[in-house]
């Protein structure tokens, strides 16, 4: 069981929407008017622009931070998504190439640098398509949900340098870092889909019963010099393992799943659109939650334990987290604790699939970091290790996960059924 809280990750899972999303298969290979189309053959394409997107919004270097790449796949998987299902209801139109024009200008817009590459990727597709004059309708039809997404998002609140994390200090509060928060403005973006906030809870009172068992429980098992009794060496490789980009592990691992168990173009687009709608949309609130509360991590709290009068909680200055030796950012994200931005990514990713899916999801994901795979036959036995990676790594509370798990779910059920 994940949490102990009312608003923790079972109860969150209670809430799934049984949703049958089913895509119009009887449009994947013909239009609405009866004429052909090239739907048929165009999840393939689908799924290489999807890689496509992932591949420039986190380059090598410099690195995109993980939050903020959840705006830009949401904004091109939305944009796609929009240009697959207006090409199904049209006749003689490339599926495949509206698809490639509408990834391509919304990702050179806001990638300029990687302008030549997608290019020469669009000329690729473009290529593939045999009737002139079907590419030259699909084209049309992706520079318009393009253009439409990209004046959506003018003023939308992204980096605005006139909001910073200014809480004063005091026991409780985060610490930033000479730098600063990452991306302060983030919680204040335009949501990439149109849905209503999620009610959220607060952290916990620093004097009651409740704090002081998450702080003994990260403080035992989330140390860097935790014993193998309170820590297996199983849970370290864990805790590591989800240290990775999990935007590209989990879509990554989803993308080879549906190459062997096909869905149609239609309800792929959806699906791929319903995930960075959710993502996105679960960021941007926790962002807020973030800058707004200000909780302070484990690591300032452990050491800090003298200031936040519970008797219950004992001060240890040399504590360090397990996350102290690793990338990207040791010892700690320069964020605050509550809510988890990780715990939200995983399980609006989760609850996005299985509202399409079921559970029984078997994805293979890739670590960078690790440089290992694993296996997880049900999406809610991935969301476990990846809620305990985290109190592993020593850098949430256990109530941060419960509550970010929360979000991303109920996140995750009103993107599914905005889009549906």
């Amino acid at each position: 069981m994940l949490g102990h809280r009312a608003l923790g990750c079972a109860a969150s899972l209670a809430l799934a929407l049984p949703l049958a999303l089913a895509g119009p298969a009887a449009l994947e290979g013909a239009s609405a008017t009866g004429k052909p189309n090239d739907g048929s053959s165009a999840t393939p394409v689908l799924f290489e622009w999807q890689r496509i997107a992932l591949t420039t919004v986190f380059p090598p270097a410099p690195p995109t931070p993980i939050p903020v790449g959840t705006l830009y796949l949401g904004f091109t998987s939305l944009a796609v998504n929009d240009a697959v299902q207006t090409s199904l209801q049209r006749g003689h139109t490339s599926v495949k190439a509206a698809i490639a024009q509408a990834a391509h200008d919304v990702l050179a817009e806001y990638f300029p640098t990687a302008t030549a590459s997608l290019d020469a990727s669009l000329s690729n597709t473009l290529a593939s398509v045999e009737s002139s004059t079907s590419r030259d309708k699909g084209v049309r039809i992706g520079r318009s949900a393009a253009a439409d997404m990209i004046a959506s998002r003018a003023d939308d609140g992204r980096n605005d340098t006139s909001v910073t994390f200014d809480l004063p200090p005091g026991p409780g509060v985060w610490t930033p870092p000479p730098t600063g928060m990452l991306a302060p403005w983030l919680g204040y973006v335009t949501p990439l889909v149109p849905t209503r906030p999620v009610a959220t809870g607060t952290p916990d009172a620093l004097t009651s019963a409740v704090y002081a068992a998450d702080f003994d429980e990260v403080k035992r098992i989330g140390s860097l010099t935790a014993s193998p009794a309170d820590r297996s060496d199983h849970d370290t490789e864990t805790a590591k393992f989800f240290t990775t980009n999990i935007l590209i592990a989990y879509q990554d691992a989803l993308l080879r799943y549906l190459e062997t168990h096909p869905l149609g173009v239609s309800t792929s687009a959806r699906l791929l659109a319903t995930i960075n709608g959710s993502t996105g949309n679960a960021v941007i609130q926790t962002w807020r939650l973030k800058r707004e509360l200000g909780f302070w991590r484990p690591n300032q709290a452990i050491i800090g334990a003298d200031s936040d009068d519970n008797p219950a909680t004992v001060a240890d200055p040399a504590w360090q987290p397990l996350n102290v030796s690793l990338p990207p950012f040791a010892p700690n994200p320069p964020y605050p604790d509550y809510t988890s931005g990780h715990a939200a990514l995983t399980s609006s990713f989760a609850q996005s699939v299985r509202n399409y899916l079921g559970d029984a999801v078997p994805l293979e994901l890739h670590s960078s970091v690790t440089g290992t795979d694993r296996t997880y036959a049900t999406l809610s036995s991935l969301e476990s290790d990846a809620f305990m990676s985290r109190i592993w790594l020593g850098i949430h509370f256990r109530h941060a996960m419960d509550d970010g798990y929360s979000l991303g779910h109920r996140t995750a059920n009103r993107v599914t059924a905005m889009l549906e």
